[in-house]
């Protein structure tokens, strides 16, 4: 026979509500990243699933992602509850100011997706000067790392919660060693915390995205490839990437959206600690 499960460990009673009013019914998300790519995505199918929102980035842009998430929730006859926090996520400061703010507008978040982080640069690891290698561990490492520390113990002690990592199948790529450097530790990171958490009934659990084809960045991660040199070394990331797809191409922004809502929902109840590549085959 199984052991006993105990109350706050058992699996969700009633999914029926999974099918008929969305995978996040009833759910407060916090999502960072929000403003743009996969976090706007993200945002905007949460609202369709029937998520209220929290929604962060450093830029105030994330308040168009909240009036889009307000028209799709419109369209499907239901009012979104919603909230922004402007933060800084590369640092504790920012991170803790984003869970207590959004706690404050609203309530404590059933769940977080942390979706904050992208290659800034295109090199050969040995000619990233050290500031760009520290820069892009700040960039793709530290927000997750914060977000964790930020909102964990809250959920720990509502015996509840779960929190979606956004990682990368790049942890296996080239010109990109610090970026991928950064996203192994976000593995590391939830394979570990998960193991923490389980027992207060927290699940842990990332998504891996491959290339994904998305519109313009309207906020630059950075300067871009300014020469001929740099332009071929990102040349080189792209058809590395797409060459590892067994599908040989890009994925899209909604492909990589549906598998961060079904593990942040209690469809995925049963699933912990895990890093799900989603790179067309691309195991990372």
């Amino acid at each position: 026979m199984p052991p006993e499960v105990r109350a706050d460990q058992s699996a969700p009673t009633d999914q029926s509500v999974l099918v008929e009013q969305g995978l996040l019914a009833g759910k407060l998300v916090l999502i960072t990243g929000a403003a743009q790519g996969i976090g706007r995505e993200t945002a905007l199918l949460a609202a369709a699933q029937g998520a209220d929102l929290i929604l962060s980035d450093r830029s105030d842009l994330v308040q168009e992602t909240e009036t889009e998430a307000k028209d799709i929730a419109d369209a499907r006859g239901r009012s979104l509850t919603s909230a922004t926090v402007l933060g800084d996520l590369e640092t504790w400061e920012g991170a803790e100011h984003v869970v207590s703010e959004g706690t404050k507008k609203l309530r404590l978040p059933d769940v977080c997706i942390n979706a904050v982080g992208g290659t800034i640069w295109a090199k050969p690891y040995e000619l990233y000067e050290p500031e760009k290698i520290e820069a892009e561990i700040r960039r793709s490492l530290f927000p997750t790392m914060w977000m964790c520390r930020a909102i964990l113990p809250e959920m720990k002690s509502r015996g509840t919660g779960t929190i979606v990592n956004v990682s990368s199948i790049a942890t296996r790529g080239i010109n990109r060693v610090p970026y991928s450097a950064a996203k192994g530790g976000v593995n590391a990171l939830t394979a570990s915390l998960a193991m923490e958490a389980a027992e207060a009934g927290v699940r842990i659990v990332a998504t891996a995205p491959g290339g994904t084809e998305a519109p313009e960045r309207r906020i630059p991660r950075g300067p871009g490839a300014q020469t001929e040199e740099e332009q071929g070394w990102f040349r080189e990331v792209v058809e590395q990437t797409t060459e590892s797809s067994l599908f040989k191409r890009y994925g899209t922004l909604p492909e990589q959206a549906w598998p961060i809502v079904f593990l942040a929902s209690d469809a995925a109840s049963y699933i912990n600690g895990s890093v799900l590549p989603i790179g067309g085959g691309d195991q990372g």
